[in-house]
Formats: structure tokens, sequence, C-alpha cells
């Protein structure tokens, strides 16, 4: 493991620099109208539309398309055009894209890739491409949404979309809104997010939500700005989504005299993505404004940098979903939940290719996350990121790496390593955030009736060999109590302790023994 601390509208962003203004150059920008950038949360594609140009599928009279673009070592790749079934309409936009960069959120309503009315949809990437899209389907957006323009933008954890609409027929003036993927997979109402967010008379627009879950950027025209639009950032202040803290204006350093909007950030929030006119390569190009710069100690001449606030910091986790008796990538579902609680958190998907994943969690919790796929059982992994500074602030972004999840088929002689079993220091007692984990098995054993299992404990080599002996079996012991009570048949379910002798990494290192201090899961019938 390796750990290193959105709208419709053809508008755009002059801008002052923050820092050092960058024009994205040639491989971007062209002598049309590049417009509404979206950088994924990893900072490594950016979507944007392009207006009237000659590929698009409408040809140069009014159309807009989505293009991206990659980062690869330190430039940015030729812009291509999205695929069919993608860029079908006249107007086409990217509003968001999840960390796994396997699912966007676009302009228009589809069913099965055909346009029938304003509002939202998705498509994901398979490895034949991507899927037409279909519609995110919120109760009753048709009929409220009756304004000329809507934007949106879908949280990092899938689970949340932030919506720009006006409820008045034609109307310019838009409001900020909130839907919620419910358990069952549909979505509720939209909520409006209250007065400390929208204004009576001017308009709120596209939302972008910081992968922190909490900060919100927006723009509006509203009074006191420094242009026709500002950037405003307001931070969340319960689970309600109608408290929020009072809107921010970004100020000088962000905003200019002219319309400012499309704000979008990485997971990292080291540069801000917008649209200038000023110095460009043709009549609006994507810039991009580093929000930390380094200073050079020393260097009188350097300008003095203001702070731009920054949401919350997040920590980015990736690896691939492997078959354990294979080594082969597989595709499947990663579910994350809060550790302390059990409570699902999110869903990503892996690459269909390679079995990548990407997850981003906000900090100041502990998580655990694991593959889901048909007839696997998956060995989960566990992280935490409750670590605080001095002053009991999170510390910065972190990205951690290489963090291969197993799925283990079902078949007799696999073993699963149960990364999520905890128990109190050199005790038995079960640690209640075990429980969702044995919980699982529990549920995998009752689907699978003539399944017969050993629960194998292990420690390392600290204290004395007949301790960690004893230890190790009172622990299978209990895990096997846990699953009984769950009702799997006493026969079913044998334990069996192993103290210190079936080492599975070198014990003279503390990342050794945690490795070593395991129970683990291994089917004697399937």
């Amino acid at each position: 493991m390796k750990v290193f601390l959105l709208l419709t509208v053809f508008s755009a962003c002059v801008s002052t620099a923050y820092g050092q203004l960058e024009n994205l150059g040639k491989n971007v920008n062209t002598e049309y109208n590049e417009i509404a950038p979206t950088i994924s949360p990893d900072g490594k594609t950016l979507y944007f539309s392009r207006v009237s140009h000659p590929q698009n599928t409408h040809g140069t009279k009014g159309s807009q398309d989505i293009w991206f673009s990659e980062l690869k070592n330190e430039n940015w790749t030729l812009a291509r055009k999205l695929p069919a079934p993608l860029n079908k309409e006249d107007y086409n936009s990217l509003y968001s894209i999840t960390p796994d960069g396997n699912t966007i959120l676009i302009k228009g309503s589809y069913k099965n890739g055909v346009y029938e009315t304003r509002g939202f949809s998705t498509s994901k990437k398979t490895a034949r491409g991507w899927t037409p899209p279909n519609k995110i389907d919120i109760p009753g957006y048709a009929k409220i949404s009756k304004g000329q323009f809507d934007c949106g933008y879908l949280s990092t954890d899938g689970k949340v979309l932030v919506m720009s609409f006006s409820e008045k027929k034609n109307s310019k003036v838009d409001d900020l809104y909130v839907s919620f993927k419910q358990k069952d997979g549909s979505w509720s109402k939209p909520l409006n997010l209250g007065p400390e967010i929208n204004s009576e008379e001017f308009t709120e627009t596209t939302p972008f939500l910081a992968a922190d879950g909490v900060t919100l950027y927006f723009s509006s025209d509203r009074k006191g700005g420094q242009g026709s639009n500002d950037i405003y950032y307001s931070k969340r202040i319960d689970k309600s989504w109608k408290r929020w803290s009072r809107p921010v204006n970004l100020g000088a350093n962000i905003n200019t005299d002219g319309y400012d909007a499309y704000y979008s950030i990485s997971a990292l929030g080291d540069y801000a993505y917008m649209v200038s006119f000023k110095g460009t390569e043709g009549k609006g190009d994507v810039v991009r404004y580093n929000l930390r710069p380094k200073v050079v100690e020393g260097d009188t001449a350097q300008a003095p940098i203001a702070a731009v606030p920054a949401p919350d910091p997040v920590a980015m986790i990736s690896g691939k979903v492997i078959d354990s008796k294979t080594g082969k990538p597989v595709e499947a579902t990663i579910v994350y939940e809060d550790l302390e609680t059990g409570e699902e958190v999110g869903t990503a998907t892996t690459s269909p290719v390679t079995g990548e994943y990407k997850l981003i969690l906000p900090k100041g919790k502990k998580y655990s996350w694991r593959a889901v796929a048909p007839n696997f059982i998956a060995e989960g992994e566990n992280v935490d990121l409750t670590d605080s500074t001095a002053d009991g602030k999170s510390k910065d972004f972190s990205e951690i790496t290489n963090k291969s999840l197993k799925l283990i088929p079902i078949e007799e002689g696999q073993i699963v390593r149960l990364n999520n079993i905890f128990f109190a220091t050199g005790k038995s007692t079960l640690n209640s955030q075990s429980f969702p984990e044995l919980d699982r098995i529990a549920i995998t054993m009752q689907e699978n009736k003539t399944m017969f299992v050993e629960l194998g404990g292990h420690t390392d080599n600290v204290g004395a060999d007949d301790f960690n002996m004893k230890l190790s079996q009172d622990r299978a012991d209990s895990v096997q109590e846990y699953l009984i009570g769950k009702g799997i048949e006493p026969d079913r379910v044998k334990s069996k302790g192993y103290g210190e002798t079936v080492p599975i990494a070198k014990n003279d290192t503390p990342e050794g023994q945690q490795k070593n201090r395991r129970v683990e899961f291994k089917i004697l019938k399937k």
C-alpha cells in the first residue's frame, strides 16, 4: 500500500489569475466555443461542451456536443468527442462523473437512449463502450421544472443529485434543489435547499458538490458580486439539507467582472476549472487556476496569494478486484460502509476490462469496503480516516493505492480472510464493528445450505505460545457462537485455534503482526 498524504446556456467565464492562469492549449481549445468544463474526481479527465464544431453530431449550426481530454504525463491529450450512443441531440452536456469513471450524468431524460423530455440521465461504461442513457426518474420533475434552463450534479457516492431549475414558466431565475436515492433505487421528490441558499429575486445555478459531500459551490447573480454572475460557496450544517452556512463569494481571485459559472474542482482541490475569453485560442477556452500554488521562499516578486475556501479533506482509494484463484480481474460492485455503524455509504463499479476501482471517502470516519459478484465471497478491507492534527482538524487529502480486493470462489478448500473482524486487545470478545461482516457470512451460509466451514483463529508471535494458542481458539469459538446465534446449524461450523503456527507474513514488523492476527473462513464442503 502506498499512501500520499454544468448547464446548457452558451455562456462562459472571464477571470483574473489566482496563482497562475493556465490555458489548457490547442489539444483542448479551438477556434470554437469550449464551455462548461467538468473535471473527473481524480483530476485526470476533463469533460466539456464544444459549440458548433464541424465534428459535432449536428454540425456547425447551434450544436453542442460533449468532448473530453485526458491528463497524461502532465499534458492534455487531443480532445475527442464522446461516441454514440451519446451526443445524439442538438444540445448535449455532461454534468458529473463518478470517482470510478464508470458513470456519467448528462442533460436530458432518456429511455433506452431515446430522448423524452428535460431532466437527467446516466450512462455507464462497459467493455463495449458507453450504454444508451437512461433517466433518473425524479417524481414530478418534468412538471415542476418549468424554467428555461436546468442543471445538475451527482454526488461522488451516487446518492445525492443537486439540481438547479425554476418552478416558474420560462423563468431564467433558478433555485437549487436536491433529490436522494432511496434504498430501493428510486429517487425522492426535489427538496428546495432553503432560504439561506436560494434568494427570491436572483438565480442560483450550476451547482457543484465537492467530494466531502458538504461543500457546495454555485453561481449566482445576487447583489454584491464582481460581475453578472459570481461563484459562491456554502457548507451544509446538518443532514436535513435545508440548513446551510451563509453563502460566501469566492472573491476577486476567482470571480471577474463577467459571467462566472461552471466551477469544477477535483477531489484533491488543487485546480479550479472554468472558461475564459481573455488571451484564448478562440471564442471561449477552458482554463484552470492553481488553487495551491507553490510559494518560493525568498521570492519577493511573487504576488501574495489570498486563501480560497477549500472543501473538507477526503481520501481517494484505488486498486483492483481479482479472482483469488486465477488472479484475473473481476467485474464487480464495490460497497463501502461506515465501519462503526455498518451503514452503507455508497457503491462503485469496477472497470469492466481491468477490474480497477476508485472510491472517495470523506475523512473523519472509519470505513470498510468489499467487492460483490455472483458466486464469490469477498475479502473486505478497512481504513481509519479519523486521523487529525493537534487542533483536531482532519489532515489534507490523501491517496491510498494498490488496495486489491480478493473475491474467493465458493468452492471446497477455498479460504477467506475475514479482515473486518475485530476483538478487544488480548481477548476473544467480538467488537460490534465485526457484526456486519459476520452477518454477511451468515447470509452466505443460509443461501448455501450444504456448505460446511472451518473458522480458524490465528495470532502473531508476541506472547507465550500456549497463551496464543488458547486465544486463537477462543476467538474462533466466538465467531462460531455468533454464526450459530444467527441460525446456522452447529455441525456446519467448526472452530480451530492455530495460535502462531501458520503465519502469512513475517512477524518482525507491526504490519506483519497485524496480518497474522486474523480469523479465516475455510470451505470444507460446498
